[in-house]
Order: C-alpha cells, then sequence, then structure tokens
C-alpha cells in the first residue's frame, strides 16, 4: 500500500509538472525522487536510466571541514533540546564524475548505531546508504524548482526533508540542491 501511495503522489506531480510547463526531463526527474524515500536510490536509478556513468554507483564527495551548527528550526524539525548533540554533514553525491546534488544534512548521532556514525564519520558512503536497515521514510517539508537559499547557484530543483524512523523519530533534516547536470541528454552506450 505504501508504494502504491508512493507511485500515486509521483503521478501526480508528473501531472502537475505538465500543466505547469516545465520540461519533460525536470517533471521526470522529480517523478523518479517524489518514488523513493531515499535521494541515494532514486539518484542512482536515475544515473543507470540516463547513461551517466557505468556502473550507476552513486557515492558522497564528503566537506570534512564544513561546520552548520543547527539553528533553533534545525533543532525543532528534529526533535532534539538546545543541548542534544546534532552532526553535520555536506558532501557532493556524484555518479561517476558527474555531481548530482549538493546536500547539507544535519542527523541525530545518538539515534544511529555507532557504526553508521563511524561510517559518516570517515567514508563517502551516501547517509541514506548507510541509514537505510533503519528503514526510515522521508517527509517532504519543501519542493521547490530552482535555488532554495541554501542552494548553490545552477541548482534546479530544491528539496528540504526529513528522514523519520517507522515511530516517527526524526533522523535526520536534509536540504538537496540538485544539478544541472541531471537534465543532461540521455547518454548512449558505446
Amino acid at each position: 500500500r505504501h508504494l502504491t501511495v508512493r507511485r500515486a503522489g509521483a503521478v501526480a506531480v508528473l501531472a502537475a509538472a505538465s500543466m505547469a510547463g516545465c520540461s519533460p526531463t525536470l517533471h521526470l526527474f522529480e517523478v523518479t525522487l517524489a518514488a523513493q524515500d531515499s535521494a541515494t536510490q532514486a539518484l542512482g536509478e536515475w544515473c543507470a536510466a540516463r547513461g551517466i556513468a557505468q556502473p550507476a554507483t552513486i557515492r558522497a564527495m564528503a566537506n570534512r571541514d564544513a561546520r552548520d551548527a543547527p539553528s533553533p528550526a534545525v533543532r525543532k524539525a528534529l526533535g532534539v533540546t538546545a543541548d542534544e548533540p546534532v552532526a553535520y554533514r555536506h558532501v557532493r553525491l556524484a555518479c561517476g564524475g558527474t555531481v548530482l546534488s549538493d546536500a547539507r544534512n544535519w542527523y541525530v548521532p545518538a539515534r544511529l548505531t555507532p557504526a553508521m556514525n563511524r561510517t559518516l564519520e570517515t567514508t563517502d558512503m551516501p547517509f541514506g546508504k548507510v541509514v537505510m536497515p533503519l528503514g526510515f521514510r522521508r517527509e517532504r517539508l519543501e519542493a521547490r524548482r530552482g535555488r532554495a537559499a541554501e542552494c548553490p547557484a545552477g541548482t534546479v530543483l530544491s528539496h528540504r526533508a526529513v528522514l523519520r524512523l517507522g515511530g516517527g523519530t526524526a533522523i535526520s533534516l536534509v536540504v538537496e540542491c540538485y544539478t544541472r547536470a541531471n537534465l543532461a541528454p540521455v547518454r548512449t552506450a558505446r
């Protein structure tokens, strides 16, 4: 049932985009993202379907020097007090050599396993892939064509979402800025 509702939502996004006159590629990309709780999984599917790279593996190029203290609004969305630890990770998600997304992620380390926290701190594995065993669901807070305030120039689609566990507990707030590379023509194998 959950998958059927998600696909119905994806179809609604496609119909609305079509009526709004946006490019077919952009609204197909929106449908792909709306069909998954994990942006990493959706980007992997998109990369494969568009022939962006073979294999279509998404990796997170982490900016280990990035720091961004959580605002009161971020803490509220995560359901944490002012003194509870919140970690921050800024990554560029790439398929092959093509950057598809610039993402900022505030997450609650106490709600992840020690192994997950270690992986996030020391590797370029995407957050969604690391926490997949938790069975999270995505609650989209905002989706906008174009650049949101936190996104770099050239962003074609911006999302803000909270990732929640089955009982509703938030584990992460993410701002995703999708690049123009997602709209490139399909590449065919040579």
